[in-house]
């Protein structure tokens, strides 16, 4: 992309950045004001000083300087209330605006694909979300308005210059080349640095996730050390990162602290020789010196400000090809799934994760309402990959999928869902009480509701054994329950949600021996009168099915009752009686 295209970019991101700000208009347009305020009232006090000293301190009129001394008191108090309103206004619309835009970032990744969180690091949504918007915020706090501030400050110092003494004014500016080239220089140098420092940063995040999360895989496999060095080079690619814009501080601040010494030291010379010829006053050099401390401060912190405005910017364009995905999950359905009776059809299907590898080919079956399913097979048969498309976390390719003689894609897609229970292998619980978890935080189902469900199912008598009861708190994953102890929990959500269908995927597949008579008795309730498919290790659970798909390599190989493909001798006959001598052994 060449620079001038980098550029329209930027501009287009900042546009929409500020685009942001319309709901807060009047803040901005106070900031704006406020802005040119402090930028004329700046070179007013080195003013009023040169007027001291020419005029009073001279003329040694006492009363004239105490008052002018209260004028200059007046407008410092007056100068550091509006400097105080001005930096809070920006901050909080700065605030406000990535408030707005997390809340906008948040409900993107809600209604995202699944496919999207596939491929995308949940680490690197959490940067999203978290570091580059308070990138997002130094935009307002720390970037262009500020930056127009001093901007406006400088050309309001560099006028009362020229207007007091321009030649004077031109002796000490000598030195701005010198001082631009450096801050040209430190802009570029940083940039570069800090857009390395936000990819290091999203990679330590993605990093540190995914091991925390899976750290019992690491410590089970004695990978320590390993994950360590991995996690050591990217924290060092991160630290070089940081190092590179140290260095450009480290050198470009005391540059400008010797161009403005070189500044004042030709004032000092040019200005001893024209009050030596009586040709300029000593307030006015004084005044000048004063200038100078407000023309270098902010010349001096503008480089700085540019480079948070182009990390705000490149943490923006992040933000907004996020919100610009079009992997978003499309709901192109207006049908309401009320009174659903539960018919379940799959006409010729076929799906691929990827277009060049597919994973169901051909799939043809039919579920009556009411009536249960049994899909087995080897693992990658294909049988997670019908359940995900039954539910449209995945769209098919070819085929049809029909629900009560409709195309599940005339449905309106929450609607849809609301009437598919889903209970899996691997049950996720999130921070928070056994009755959140049952709830997913509905505060419309009340608790009495939760108890009955759970007598319903036979698990309220373990759930209030538990410390707290249905106030205990599972931690984070669940982690603090067993697995089959997290299933009886995510048995109680399903039933409490009352689906016409029911999908069980593995979910007996890794319970203790303790909760296998709750989770069978669960199971057992759960499936009465509602159209279920079942995925299972352990075949003993879908003996009792009202047909058994046998899948293998996407395709369907078998169908029937359990006593019709025992007699067939066929594969299901082959799993079945591998699947009892390993129980028997």
């Amino acid at each position: 992309m060449s620079d001038k295209a980098k550029k329209t970019f930027s501009l287009v991101t900042l546009r929409r950045i500020f685009s942001y700000t319309n709901a807060y208009r009047k803040t901005f347009v106070v900031a704006m004001v406020l802005s040119v305020v402090l930028a004329l009232l700046s070179p007013l006090r080195p003013y009023l000083i040169q007027q001291s000293v020419d005029v009073y301190i001279k003329n040694q009129w006492l009363q004239g300087l105490i008052w002018i001394s209260a004028v200059q008191l007046g407008l410092l108090l007056v100068e550091t209330i509006l400097r105080f309103i001005f930096s809070y206004r920006i901050s909080w619309m700065g605030q406000s605006v990535v408030n707005d835009m997390r809340q906008q970032v948040f409900k993107k990744v809600l209604f995202q694909n699944i496919s999207f969180y596939d491929k995308t690091p949940v680490g690197t949504l959490t940067t999203r979300s978290i570091n580059d918007m308070e990138s997002v915020n130094d935009v307002f706090s720390e970037g262009i308005i500020s930056i127009i501030a001093d901007v406006l400050t400088i050309i309001a110092v560099i006028i009362a210059m020229l207007s007091t003494d321009w030649v004077l004014t031109l002796i000490c500016l000598t030195t701005l080349p010198g001082i631009i080239l450096a801050t040209y220089w430190f802009k570029e140098s940083v940039n570069k640095s800090f857009q390395r420092v936000r990819t290091a940063v999203s990679a330590l995040n993605a990093f540190a996730q995914e091991h925390i999360s899976g750290m019992s895989i690491v410590q089970a496999f004695a990978a320590e050390a390993r994950e360590s060095k991995k996690f050591d080079n990217i924290n060092k690619e991160h630290r070089n990162a940081h190092i590179k814009s140290i260095f450009a501080y480290s050198v470009f601040f005391p540059i400008v602290e010797i161009i403005l010494a070189v500044s004042m030291g030709l004032l000092v010379w040019w200005g001893a020789k024209r009050m030596i010829a009586h040709t300029v006053t000593p307030g006015v050099i004084i005044a000048f010196v004063m200038y100078l401390n407000l023309l270098f401060r902010p010349l001096r912190m503008m480089a700085d400000k540019f480079n948070v405005l182009q990390m705000g910017m490149i943490a923006a364009e992040r933000i907004f090809n996020l919100l610009d995905s079009e992997e978003v999950l499309i709901n192109n359905g207006t049908l309401k799934a009320e009174n659903l009776k539960g018919d379940i059809r799959f006409e010729d299907v076929h799906f691929a994760y990827k277009a060049d590898v597919p994973v169901l080919r051909g799939i043809s079956f039919d579920i009556a309402a009411g009536q249960t399913m049994a899909l087995v097979g080897h693992t990658g048969a294909g049988k997670t990959s019908i359940i995900s498309i039954l539910n449209r976390l995945y769209e098919i390719q070819s085929g049809r999928i029909l629900i009560d003689g409709k195309p599940l894609n005339e449905y309106d897609i929450y609607s849809l869902r609301g009437q598919i229970g889903i209970v899996l292998q691997d049950v996720f619980l999130f921070s928070g009480t056994v009755y959140d978890n049952i709830t997913l935080r509905n505060a419309d189902i009340s608790l009495d509701k939760v108890k009955e469900a759970c007598r319903i199912l036979g698990i309220h008598d373990f759930i209030m054994r538990l410390p707290g009861d249905y106030h205990f708190n599972v931690m984070e994953r669940g982690n603090t329950m067993s697995q089959g102890q997290r299933q009886l929990i995510s048995f109680a959500r399903a039933l409490l949600y009352n689906p016409v269908i029911l999908i069980l995927d593995e979910a007996t597949s890794s319970i203790d021996s303790e909760s296998e008579m709750l989770v069978q008795k669960a199971i057992d309730t759960l499936i009465k009168g509602r159209t279920s498919i079942v995925i299972a290790h352990r075949l003993s659970t879908i003996r009792k099915a009202n047909q058994i798909v046998v899948m293998d390599k996407g395709e369907i190989t078998e169908r029937g009752t359990h006593a019709e493909l025992m007699k067939t001798e066929g594969a299901y006959h082959k799993l079945y009686t591998a699947v009892e001598k390993h129980v028997e052994s």
